[in-house]
């Protein structure tokens, strides 16, 4: 009795859906076999994306490559900085860089406003490695007012930064004098790793009419000598400055000016450096030289242009 009144319930539910008149036999026979109402028109089949499986698992799978295949060469194109190796155990923290180094590339930026007016900024370097890769950046820090009245013999102030944005090194330059009777006054850079706190020192020496470079470490001990010219211009040529001991007996690297070309060099202030050393030499020393790279590019070369 009760299977003949579901059944009976079945049917006049059945009967009451609303058929439309251009319905086909299909649409009739599933709405009798399953006797729910409304399960024809709830269901509209499988959506348009998906009729073909393996043709929707090739577009998921070409929507999901599209993005590698073009992120992954900007990516590599956006970090020309060198990647930061182990830091060394007994040396300041940001001069890992020059652990393993042996040769460094050292260019100075371009200023169009210098060119165009003759106003004299401050100088930026790229300081890289032999692959090209950048591996600090320098600025240099002084007001318009020494720039102009003190030319390149101004106090400044050198901030060289690494690829995590850190100071890692600190180039400070007192107002001296440039004459060679005042001995005890002449030019002299004070290098800090980290910020305030002394590494060593870069000075220069009167030789005759050479203008020789004395490196020194934190105690005021002399490490290395680099020698100097008498002449601070040359035509097509390069200017290398020695490397040595302080007893001039060994060698133990290069300063290398290198000739940037007739417009470049007439025209700009911008120069070229590379640096060559030994490769076991301790980082503190190669961060020494490469300070006295850039105070060589303010003695010799700054006012050369």
């Amino acid at each position: 009795r009760e299977a003949r009144c579901s059944g009976t319930c079945l049917s006049q539910n059945a009967g009451e859906v609303p058929q439309p008149e251009d319905s086909g036999p299909q649409s009739t026979h599933l709405g009798s076999q399953t006797g729910c109402t409304g399960l024809s028109d709830a269901y509209q089949g499988p959506p348009a994306g998906n009729l073909d499986p393996q043709g929707a698992y090739q577009s998921s799978q070409a929507g999901s490559t599209a993005p590698e295949a073009t992120s992954f060469p900007v990516q590599t194109q956006e970090i020309p900085w060198m990647p930061a190796p182990l830091s060394p155990p007994n040396g300041p923290p940001g001069l890992e860089y020059l652990s393993q180094a042996d040769l460094i590339l050292i260019h100075q930026q371009i200023k169009i406003l210098e060119i165009l007016t003759g106003y004299e900024c401050n100088n930026k370097y790229e300081i890289k490695n032999n692959l090209g890769q950048r591996v600090y950046f320098a600025a240099e820090d002084t007001s318009w007012a020494w720039r102009i009245c003190c030319g390149r013999n101004r106090l400044f102030t050198l901030k060289i930064h690494d690829n995590l944005g850190r100071e890692v090194l600190t180039v400070d330059r007192s107002l001296r004098c440039t004459s060679c009777c005042f001995p005890s006054c002449l030019q002299q850079i004070e290098i800090q790793a980290p910020p305030g706190v002394p590494i060593g020192y870069v000075s220069q020496e009167c030789h005759f009419c050479d203008k020789n470079i004395i490196v020194q470490n934190e105690k005021r001990e002399d490490v290395l000598k680099i020698i100097g010219f008498c002449v601070s211009w040359r035509f097509c040529t390069d200017f290398d400055f020695e490397v040595t001991s302080f007893d001039e007996k060994s060698v133990v690297g290069k300063i290398s000016k290198h000739w940037s070309g007739y417009i470049q060099e007439l025209f700009t202030k911008s120069d070229n450096f590379s640096i060559k050393f030994h490769v076991d030499l301790d980082v503190k020393t190669k961060a020494l030289v490469l300070c006295a790279c850039l105070f060589i590019d303010f003695i010799y070369f700054e006012n050369v242009s």
